[in-house]
């Protein structure tokens, strides 16, 4: 019979022990804590300023909460592509968003966590005029850098371009005056502003209605001299109050490519009430035939229709010679057509026209139509 070997049964005892209890996972290589790149960056340019926006990583490139930043670079050029951010334009401080100590330091273990919303933060770039002058049909493309504690990154954010184009600034002296036909703008014309190249530059109305928010164009006008710095807008409403302003588009048209516009600064703000106080067109046409001998006494009117989209009715008028003329209806007439029923037999009339809007503005009177009615004789 064989013996056992005492350093055999050691090691297969400890062979079953760390079986048994479970051996530690794989050691984990040490977080280098790079943020994750950003990949919502956005810009929106006004005159000479430029505002970026975007949304701060929230995890490391391996999973991990993100602890600890330096301040975000801020990267421009003017090469389509930016390969490195060399000197950062600017730079903006913001805080890690804080989480809960459960997600702290989880890294890749397969546990679900819920996401921690992000924070918004913008920036604003204001770009040098030899920018502008120097690159009129170009691009502006910016990108950021979101580096760690000891200024390490994963790499730029993803890129977005601006027109390098130069702007002007808005026009002064803007008026507003109500009219029939709409509000009439008015402005003082700027001095610059010609077409060069592919450049361009029109004057755009923008309205708010008061009380509102979101501002929408009206129109636009070229800014050569041949054209009057004026706009009609004949969308108003009655009775409503608005604010216009104007601003200054440079247009950019390059052969192939898109059309990309950039807007300067805006004009003061110029408020007007929208009140009609004008009144319909005065009706035309006006003829008056009177009823047969032998027919109870009337007189019929016909006119030409009023065309005003606002248009409540008509009123009529009527006298005799050498008298006023005296409204004969009680209710405004709907249609272009009236019969006169109290007219005398053996009498003259003259009669005229107003027109009526839903304001209750009414017309002149319209030129007047005269009939003589016949005398009653119903003896056969």
């Amino acid at each position: 019979m064989k013996q056992s070997h005492p350093h055999i049964l050691i090691f297969v005892l400890a062979a079953a022990c760390f079986t048994g209890c479970g051996a530690p996972g794989v050691p984990l290589p040490p977080s280098l804590e790079l943020p994750k790149p950003v990949t919502d960056l956005r810009a929106a340019r006004k005159a000479d300023k430029v505002t970026l926006s975007w949304s701060m990583p929230t995890e490391t490139t391996d999973g991990q909460a993100v602890r600890h930043l330096s301040p975000v670079q801020i990267c421009r050029s003017i090469d389509a592509v930016i390969k490195e951010c060399g000197t950062p334009i600017g730079k903006v401080s913001v805080s890690p968003v804080a989480q809960p100590a459960s997600v702290r330091g989880k890294r890749g273990r397969g546990k679900s966590v819920s996401p921690v919303a992000k924070v918004q933060v913008h920036y604003e770039d204001t770009i040098p005029p030899e920018l502008q002058k120097e690159n009129a049909t170009g691009q502006i493309t910016y990108a950021v850098v979101v580096p760690n504690e000891k200024g390490r990154s994963a790499g730029l954010s993803n890129q977005v371009q601006v027109p390098a184009a130069p702007t002007l600034p808005p026009p002064a002296g803007l008026q507003a005056q109500v009219t029939a036909d709409g509000i009439v703008l008015s402005w003082t014309r700027s001095s610059e502003g010609r077409e060069i190249g592919h450049v361009r530059y029109v004057y755009r109305v923008y309205r708010r209605e008061e009380g509102g928010a979101a501002s929408n164009a009206v129109g636009d006008v070229p800014l050569d001299a041949s054209t009057p710095a004026q706009l009609v807008d004949h969308s108003v409403e009655w009775e409503k109050t608005y604010n216009y302003r104007v601003t200054v588009v440079t247009v950019i048209s390059l052969p192939g490519k898109p059309q990309a516009e950039v807007e300067g600064g805006d004009s003061a703000e110029v408020k007007v009430f929208a009140h009609d106080i004008f009144p319909p067109a005065v009706p035309s046409g006006l003829e008056a035939v009177a009823s047969g001998v032998g027919q109870p006494p009337f007189v019929d009117l016909i006119w030409a229709p009023n065309t005003d989209a606002d248009l409540a009715g008509y009123n009529i008028y009527r006298h005799e010679q050498g008298g006023q003329p005296m409204k004969i209806n009680s209710e405004l007439v709907k249609t272009p057509a009236f019969r006169d029923t109290t007219a005398a037999g053996g009498k003259k009339y003259f009669y005229s026209i107003t027109a009526v809007d839903l304001r209750a503005n009414e017309s002149a009177h319209s030129e007047e139509a005269s009939e003589t009615v016949p005398g009653v004789n119903l003896k056969p």
